[in-house]
């Protein structure tokens, strides 16, 4: 009797574990697959060779990368060097990235940055995170690091003050092994913090995984996209800083980082169409990349158009999209970035 009981609890475990199987695979779009949609005048950038993972463009047209992210599970091309910040002056007429030196007491050797957001204020032009920018010597000044615990797993911020900003946690656990096990049980823990310098509180809760976050230009909602759900949250903000919910757009892709085109309002996103190639990395099959633009979010009905995608045989892996001035930067999470004029 004791050993058809051990019988059946296996097979019950058996069938939970294959259960959560499928739906982690269904939540990767493991069988998607992408029909190219290619723009005319682009070129892979120079000096971008291990991933741009979110880029930010400030209204002079100077762009921020952040590259060379090392992220658990997947693959990397530098996988010994470390991570930093490009950047590019879109206003030229051939632009190159170029590295921002970062001043002495930084520790550049653990340097690993994901998500990058950019304040002006009417002295300095502060990211978020840890840095000034000095624009005429193009250095970044080390100011300080922000730590919490609130903020055990932080993908992405935006910055709403010279200290203040939105971030979201991609997982609610810290420790590696428990992040896994969150993601393939399909908590729906993960949320978004607010951050300044005299409070710090949970404003939205609830996502499969909360990655990119962005904000309306008229600064009334925040659009958060949770990426193993395919959705974009659209956020009402309120004068204390809270978040309500009012509408979810349902995607047919994972969706990562979300970037605003300052002329229309117009949410572009960076894409993986199939997650799974993402963490089993095969060069022969690589992991491809896609764009959308959506218009009118706040409308019943959104117009969701592609404006970029590739089977990876250019670029692999998109996860951010940003445009200025008919020009437009595709950065990845670990390949090359795309620049295009259009």
């Amino acid at each position: 009797m004791g050993r058809l009981v051990g019988l059946s609890l296996l097979g019950i475990a058996l069938a939970l574990l294959g259960e959560r199987l499928l739906a982690l695979r269904n939540r990767l779009k493991a069988s998607r697959e992408v029909e190219s949609v290619d723009l005319l005048n682009c070129h892979l950038i120079k000096g971008i060779e291990a991933g741009s993972e979110d880029i930010d463009i400030l209204p002079n047209g100077l762009a921020f990368f952040s590259v060379g992210l090392k992220y658990p599970g997947l693959h990397s091309f530098a996988p010994d060097n470390p991570g930093g910040i490009l950047m590019m002056d879109l206003k030229e007429e051939n632009p190159r990235a170029l590295e921002l030196r970062i001043s002495r007491g930084f520790n550049l050797a653990s340097f690993n940055p994901h998500g990058i957001s950019t304040f002006i204020d009417s002295e300095f032009k502060n990211t978020v995170e840890i840095f000034k920018f000095e624009e005429e010597e193009n250095f970044l000044l080390h100011l300080k690091t922000i730590k919490h615990e609130l903020l055990p797993s932080v993908n992405d911020i935006i910055a709403v003050g010279p200290a203040h900003f939105y971030a979201t946690n991609d997982h609610y656990f810290s420790d590696p092994f428990l992040k896994y096990l969150e993601t393939y049980l399909n908590l729906h823990w993960t949320n978004v913090v607010y951050y300044s310098p005299n409070e710090v509180k949970v404003v939205a809760e609830g996502f499969d995984s909360a990655n990119g976050i962005n904000i309306s230009p008229d600064k009334k909602y925040i659009y958060v996209a949770d990426i193993l759900a395919h959705e974009i949250h659209v956020l009402e903000k309120h004068p204390n800083m809270n978040l309500t919910q009012l509408k979810v757009l349902k995607l047919d892709t994972l969706v990562n980082n979300l970037s605003i085109d300052p002329s229309s309002g117009d949410i572009l996103v960076g894409c993986h169409p199939n997650g799974q190639k993402l963490f089993i990395y095969d060069p022969n099959n690589p992991p491809s990349s896609e764009v959308l633009r959506i218009q009118n979010i706040l409308s019943e009905k959104p117009t969701v158009t592609t404006v970029y995608a590739n089977n990876g045989s250019v670029l692999q892996g998109s996860s951010v999209a940003s445009v200025y001035d008919r020009k437009l930067l595709i950065g990845t999470l670990y390949h090359r970035a795309l620049y295009c004029q259009f």
